[in-house]
């Protein structure tokens, strides 16, 4: 297959798509066109992909990368067997686009990769204003209704599923689990791994940090946004924490093995209670205990696995503590990084779910063409392709 990867707003070592779908669809000797903002976040595409740059859509003014999307999309679509879309922003590129492919002969089957509830999501957006976040949530309840109809649906979560009318497959936020196990949790060292906001917990990050030094260094690892960027700064330049700043997955996950305990402190937001973090599936495959707020499919994880220990929302002194108790207790700590590393051999693990990620997009190219040209899609009814969720 001949695949459009197309994304504005997220960084283009995303773990979700490249270091997971593209690269599976790599291994399964299909082409990939990556269009992602490269230039705007100072990196070059991977030598296995053919990239393509477009500028980076952020903040209120976001019409110049869309432009520049549904030209590209216009110009490559009708190349491709897939187009997969990344952003909800791209969905106002289809429109139009989709009426000159159709007059062109060649209709992609055109998926819209569902990261995240984005109605749940603009609550957090500090960008966008208090009175405008009521009409825009109802506009994207809409956009994705629309979305629906015309298009094929991929979720990263069980839970999305009651956004929309029909079923979709599931290609969850899995790990690659290294096969053998890791080397044992030590004592002095914590990580976080992820994007830093507000909402995500970067001001109960830096005072837990504060609590722990000096005996337990936290290694911060993300891109944050522009409001906390100042206190992590301040912070690592007074050794409170050591921050990375953004790292490629690859060499970010190179980070974990070895630590104490891995943080993920989100706050109770709506967007959050029906998405499992990803840091914690990552730091239950490199073998580190987790440390996390309520959230209730990470408290899940936990709970279930034993994989670590739950702290209140915002509680930064019981963080603090719970990291303590782990360095305190070396039978506990490395209980629970096995029985987080087994547990994401067993039922986390990424390179079970990733061909039936492929195979779900070769269905829909299948389907399409013995249907003479992909069009509006057709409910998806069959569970071959669904990739599974733990």
């Amino acid at each position: 297959m001949r695949i459009l990867v197309v994304t504005v707003v997220h960084h283009p070592e995303d773990a979700r798509i490249l270091h997971r779908e593209i690269a599976a669809l790599h291994e399964h000797g299909h082409r990939i066109v990556y269009a992602a903002p490269f230039a705007a976040r100072r990196t070059s595409p991977r030598p296995n992909v053919e990239g393509v740059d477009l500028p980076r859509a952020a903040g209120r003014d976001r019409r110049a990368a869309l432009r520049a999307a549904r030209t590209l999309l216009a110009e490559r679509g009708p190349q491709a067997d897939v187009v997969l879309l990344h952003d909800p922003e791209l969905l106002l590129t289809l429109p139009g686009t989709m009426r000159r492919w159709r007059r062109g002969g060649h209709v992609p089957v055109t998926v819209w990769d569902v990261h995240e509830d984005t109605a749940a999501a603009l609550v957090m957006k500090r960008w966008l204003p208090r009175p405008l976040r009521p009409p825009v949530r109802l506009a994207v309840r809409a956009a994705e209704r629309m979305a629906e109809r015309h298009l094929r649906l991929l979720l990263a979560e069980d839970a999305y599923q009651r956004r929309f009318r029909r079923s979709h497959p599931v290609v969850a936020n899995l790990a690659t689990v290294p096969p053998e196990p890791p080397e044992p949790p030590g004592d002095d060292r914590v990580v976080y791994l992820g994007h830093l906001s507000r909402a995500r917990g970067a001001p109960e990050l830096i005072e837990t940090a504060r609590l722990l030094a000096p005996d337990v260094q936290v290694e911060v690892i993300g891109a944050a946004d522009p409001d906390i960027r100042g206190a992590l700064t301040e912070a690592d330049r007074d050794g409170v924490l050591r921050w990375h700043g953004y790292l490629p997955n690859d060499r970010a996950l190179g980070l974990l093995s070895g630590s104490l305990a891995g943080l993920s402190l989100l706050r109770d937001q709506p967007n959050y209670r029906h998405s499992r973090p990803t840091k914690a599936v990552e730091y239950m495959a490199h073998g580190v205990p987790v440390v996390t707020t309520p959230t209730p499919l990470a408290a899940q994880l936990v709970e279930r696995y034993g994989c670590g220990l739950v702290v209140p929302y915002e509680d930064p002194a019981t963080a603090a503590m719970a990291v303590r108790h782990l360095r305190n207790d070396r039978v506990m700590r490395r209980r629970a990084a096995a029985r987080g590393w087994e547990a994401a051999r067993s039922d986390l693990d990424w390179a079970d779910a990733a061909t039936g990620f492929v195979m779900c997009l070769e269905s829909w190219v299948k389907e399409a063409s013995a249907a003479g040209g992909a069009g509006p899609a057709v409910p998806f009814t069959g569970d071959k392709a669904r990739t599974p969720d733990a």
